[in-house]
């Protein structure tokens, strides 16, 4: 599966779920961890974990199991690698503590309107 479309189905999968301020980062140039970077914010820790469930689901269905997950069940973050695209998932109060944003700012802001319309 191509990068873009590794993301683009994490992001329908995020957004069908209720995330919310989901941002993806295009970072190719920027860094050799990852082609994409999706940031989201969910509301609970049952929200985070249905989230990080949603997308592990939806790619390794296409083929695509992430090689690595971090974060426990009852974390505040969760991550999941694809090696292409790291999808991170937060509660609000880590998102703004870590501020991924902010350190990846030269990454490309992907719009996201048309994958989550779709």
């Amino acid at each position: 599966m191509e990068p873009f479309e590794a993301a683009k189905l994490a992001v329908k999968a995020l957004s069908d779920k209720q995330a919310t301020d989901i941002r993806l980062l295009k970072t190719t140039d920027l860094t050799v961890l990852a082609d994409y970077f999706c940031i989201c914010t969910a509301n609970s820790t049952p929200h985070v974990r249905t989230l990080y469930d949603e997308v592990d689901k939806r790619l390794s269905e296409a083929g695509m199991p992430p090689l690595r997950r971090e974060g426990s069940r009852n974390s505040t973050w969760l991550l999941l690698d694809f090696g292409c695209l790291v999808v991170h998932i937060f509660q609000r109060e880590a998102r703004e503590f870590y501020s991924l944003e902010r350190l990846w700012n030269d990454a490309l802001d992907v719009d996201i309107n048309e994958i989550v319309e779709a």
